[in-house]
């Protein structure tokens, strides 16, 4: 039987568990939180930090795992890679491409000098030497810590004034304590977040879908919505493609599943903003699973485990596909979710992961999210027609204060 190591245990790893015990894997997963919830699925538990590199390296091999995965969890994808590359276990790539992917300073750079199109963007420690380079950048501006994920500490800057307090803001969502500045990118239609897939260093599946946010929600950046097929034009869709081929090609990536962030700039240019070798959050290979039928969950096991991938290819979309995130806009007490009945033949899941009483927060982060909705419509345009005021459709219902 084959040991699979999971780093991380939140719910998004529940469909990974799944599918490795479906291929006769033994799994463990490990985090320093011994109370979440993936814990209670797999055959194993392992509490150590997953952000502790050396650590992780003994339970691994303490435990003589044949792979390690770190799955919609950024924390531990360059400690798998550390791992995977210090056992010499079945990985993407090299600890070094796999640190430079997850870097957004060191992406960025590499980005820039590989002729990529790439924002003005610069990774700092310091934040002194980022204010006397307030002139460096064009206004408006990005700034995010370089290591974390689900839109934590990002924010948008208009104001240099405003600039310290952004950045102290980034440095306290940071690991590393290091922050990135970049341009601001205005978007043309809606940026994509959604995964993809390689197989021995070709890239045999991509998708790209509109990214959707919650102006009214605490945080507007943390994504509230995904949609598929995209509003990218062709011609930068197969532009994007070729693109992260060649990024493929440059780092010697072989077989992976990635979470990649495109973007259609106001400028003409389409930019490839994050490339991270790891199935994202929110469910979003379930979601491409539902739409096209292609198992990028059970294939990134199979990765991981050095199996051969089965059927990833390129297919078409089986209609227009919806997914949203289920959260509230402001702190309170859940009681309910309404779903219009106009769009209940639309739905193809409905996952609520509280109970009426559980308090909820503003979506200031992803990880505030209490659910998601899974839609299938049949034209684009009725697609277009709920997802523009989702709101309209789809209420989290709170109880009233006394």
């Amino acid at each position: 039987m084959k040991k699979l190591m999971i780093l991380g245990g939140s719910r998004y790893a529940l469909p990974v568990i799944k599918a490795a015990h479906e291929l006769g894997a033994w799994v463990i997963t490990a985090d320093y939180l011994p109370d979440n919830i993936a814990h209670r699925y797999s055959d194993e538990y392992c509490n150590v930090s997953i952000t502790d590199r050396e650590a992780t390296l003994r339970a691994a091999r303490e435990r003589e795992i044949d792979g390690i995965i770190s799955f919609a969890c950024d924390p531990g994808v360059v400690t798998a890679a550390y791992v995977a590359e210090k056992l010499g276990l079945p990985s993407v790539g090299s600890f070094e491409a796999v640190s430079i992917l997850q870097n957004k300073g060191r992406f960025r750079a590499f980005l820039a000098e590989h002729g990529f199109n790439v924002p003005t963007a610069k990774g700092y420690t310091a934040v002194e030497d980022a204010l006397r380079e307030v002139d460096a950048f064009h206004w408006p501006v990005i700034v995010k810590p370089t290591d974390s994920a689900g839109s934590k500490g990002v924010t948008r800057v208009d104001d240099p004034a405003k600039l310290r307090e952004a950045i102290e803001y980034a440095l306290s969502f940071s690991r590393g304590k290091e922050f990135i500045i970049e341009d601001f990118i205005t978007q043309h239609g809606f940026s994509s977040d959604t995964d993809s897939f390689s197989v021995d260093g070709e890239l045999k599946f991509v998708s790209f879908n509109c990214q959707r946010f919650d102006n009214g929600a605490e945080n507007p950046y943390t994504p509230a919505a995904y949609s598929w097929p995209s509003s990218m034009t062709e011609e930068h869709q197969e532009e994007l493609r070729e693109e992260i081929q060649r990024l493929i090609e440059l780092l010697h990536l072989g077989t992976s599943i990635y979470n990649i962030e495109t973007r259609e700039g106001t400028d003409g240019k389409a930019y490839i903003m994050e490339c991270s070798p790891r199935g994202g959050g929110n469910r979003l290979a379930e979601c491409l699973e539902y739409a096209t039928g292609v198992k990028l969950v059970e294939n990134a096991v199979r990765a991981a485990l050095g199996m051969p991938t089965v059927g990833v290819e390129q297919k078409p979309y089986d209609g227009c596909w919806a997914e949203m995130i289920l959260h509230s806009d402001r702190p309170g007490v859940f009681d309910s979710l309404s779903i219009d009945p106009s769009i209940a033949d639309a739905v193809v899941e409905r996952d609520l992961w509280i109970e009426p009483g559980t308090k909820v927060g503003g979506f200031s982060a992803a990880n505030e999210a209490i659910g998601t909705l899974v839609l299938k419509f049949e034209t684009q345009a009725r697609l277009q027609e709920i997802m523009r005021e989702p709101g309209k459709y789809v209420k989290v219902m709170l109880l009233e204060q006394q």
